[in-house]
């Protein structure tokens, strides 16, 4: 049984527990085997973000180091003991993954939360491979605040042969300069687009530099963990393609993205994204995000070493998801309505944290994310059957609406082109109105919500039914 060990943040960047890919320093990988349960712990730790002084009270599954990138294979049976190490109740939600009900780590749905000191048994096969991540589903806005989201890349059975796998967990805290914690949200922000934090990190830290091979082929899988950022990310001067999207291979293209048309990554989002590294040794490769209409750096790539002289077309073809295509012809449209909470409505969330209020709800109806009291499925869709949800904003503001368990494809949009990709998450617009299509093959109550978290804990969540 794998324990996660105490670290120092020496030892964590060279410990058994490490694993370095493509030179990439700073961020712990654990590799599941069959047979052997991993275990992890929940606990507060103290970590130096960016510049400022080291922050107590931040929330890891290490002591002074980041959650780790945890990586299984699909089709193998995963075991992972996660005890609570913290005061408060936790679970652990596995996003983007298509496991059974019982193992989806959202409580009063699946399970009970998990009590300070006990611990809960995730076990489960992941169909597919590709770029996920995980993350508490109680509590859920205090402790993924405080950096309780990590990295899950589940391996394909084949090498697609790349020469560096690059993970990049995209992560805002909410810092003052002298490294103390602020508030994690306010009601100003949970009634409008989300409070942003005051730090933006990747894997931790601020704008980090990690090695490639000169002239090999590198796959990032940059993942959007933030609880309200939306980043809008692109590589100039860089040769490459998206080859994946939310942890499903492209069956139709996505364009690759430029300072003038950036890709907007929402809170929850994935992109694997296979680029070739400059054949010259000591070449920067820096991907940038806009804030406020201006490049700003997200992280850099430096080449070393001999060029390998690779071309992007020795990859192999990443397999298509398995998944039934949803029948057109017979699938019954189901009406979702996205907007503010009634007047009036309170707030009931048992033990995973409670703000007190509803701003927002979904069919005129609020349920605060990971609530104890049930009002009843936003739909109910018979097992075997395909359907179309007509997911409408009728508010201002952006809301990436994610589902458990199942996976979607889009259909159509009244503001802008979408391409039918597989995908978990998928961003509503100011008054957008899309149509995405599932096959319901996953039975189970699954949670159904906006990933602003402030938004999901203010009334903007549910669950579908699949019976």
């Amino acid at each position: 049984m794998f324990q996660t060990p105490k670290m120092n943040r020496r030892n964590f960047l060279c410990g058994a527990g490490a694993l370095a890919l493509g030179g990439l320093a700073g961020v712990s990988q654990i590799r599941a085997s069959a047979g052997t349960p991993l275990s992890f712990r929940t606990q507060k730790t103290a970590y130096a973000i960016g510049e400022r002084p080291a922050t107590e009270g931040l929330f890891s599954f290490a002591e002074n180091a980041p959650p780790p990138v945890l990586r299984l294979k699909r089709n193998q049976v995963a075991r992972i003991d996660v005890t609570n190490g913290l005061e408060d109740y936790t679970s652990i939600h596995w996003h983007g993954l298509r496991i059974a009900n019982a193992m989806d780590g959202v409580p009063y749905l699946t399970q009970f939360p998990i009590a300070s000191e006990e611990t809960f048994s995730y076990e489960f096969t992941p169909p597919d491979a590709g770029t996920f991540w995980y993350h508490p589903h109680c509590n859920t806005m205090e402790q993924m605040a405080y950096g309780l989201t990590g990295i899950l890349i589940v391996e394909e059975d084949e090498d697609p042969g790349f020469d560096a796998d690059v993970p990049i967990n995209l992560k805002d805290f909410r810092l003052d300069d002298d490294g103390s914690l602020l508030p994690y949200f306010t009601a100003r922000g949970a009634a409008r687009g989300g409070t942003l934090g005051t730090a933006r990190t990747v894997n931790w830290q601020s704008a980090p530099e990690y090695e490639i091979p000169s002239g090999g082929l590198v796959r990032l899988r940059i993942v959007n963990t933030d609880l309200t950022r939306v980043y809008k990310v692109f590589l100039p001067n860089t040769e490459g393609h998206i080859i994946a999207w939310n942890g499903n291979p492209l069956r139709e293209g996505i364009a690759w993205p430029t300072q003038e048309a950036p890709l907007w990554l929402a809170p929850g989002e994935r992109v694997d994204i296979a680029l070739r590294a400059p054949d010259v040794a000591d070449e920067v490769v820096q991907a940038q995000t806009l804030i406020a209409r201006q490049a700003q750096p997200l992280f850099s790539l430096r080449t070393t070493g001999v060029s390998k002289k690779r071309d992007l077309g020795e990859l192999k073809p990443l397999v298509p998801v398995e998944v039934r295509e949803p029948d057109l012809r017979t699938a019954e449209t189901k009406d979702i309505l996205f907007g503010w909470s009634p007047e009036g409505t309170g707030s009931n969330n048992g033990l995973c944290g409670d703000f007190g209020y509803t701003f927002w709800s979904i069919n005129r109806n609020p349920w605060p994310g990971d609530a104890m009291k049930r009002s009843g499925p936003v739909v109910e869709l018979k097992q075997g059957e395909s359907y179309i949800l007509k997911l409408t904003n009728k508010s201002p503001n952006l809301h990436p609406i994610h589902l458990h368990g199942l996976i979607f494809r889009p259909l159509r949009s009244n503001r802008r082109a979408l391409p039918s990709n597989w995908t978990d998450t998928i961003l509503l617009l100011k008054g957008e109105v899309i149509e995405v299509a599932l096959f319901a093959d996953n039975p189970g109550d699954w949670a159904f919500h906006c990933h602003v978290i402030e938004h999901q804990k203010s009334g903007l969540s549910g669950y579908i039914s699949v019976v």
